[in-house]
């Protein structure tokens, strides 16, 4: 597969409340410099969380392999990849933290704006995120 070479993936699921972790984790200034250099935008200050359809669990599996935008943690914290992704048309990207016993069937979104109230996204909402690897 040559360099300029895209492949786009499509994750299906349904929007589910996370635990939190994610908008800490995008809230710490070293994780927000790196996405803003390496994304283009600055994170809004969470995740959006989706449970992925059966389907789409050996798609993020696949994900693991692949090259992505890494993000260098910090002493003490995991590695993690980005991915630019579309969702309802939305500019956004995939975060695939490497981190041992991470569930595979949830995937954590980031965009610049809150991606709930810009969709107007409830849980439960039926959505599709267009990935770019």
């Amino acid at each position: 597969m040559g360099s300029d070479f895209l492949n786009k993936l499509c994750l299906r699921g349904k929007i589910s409340s996370g635990a939190g972790e994610g908008a800490r984790f995008v809230s710490l200034p070293w994780v927000r410099k790196q996405m803003a250099e390496k994304l283009g935008f600055t994170p809004f200050p969470g995740t959006l969380d989706i449970m992925l359809g059966r389907d789409s669990v050996e798609v993020r599996k696949s994900l693991m392999k692949a090259s992505g935008i890494e993000i260098l943690p910090a002493p003490g914290y995991f590695r993690g990849k980005l991915f630019r992704a579309k969702l309802r048309g939305a500019k956004c990207a995939l975060v695939v933290p490497e981190v041992l016993g991470y569930p595979d069937d949830i995937i954590e979104i980031v965009a610049p704006a809150n991606l709930r109230d810009e969709l107007r996204l409830v849980d439960g909402s039926l959505v599709e995120v267009e990935v770019t690897v």
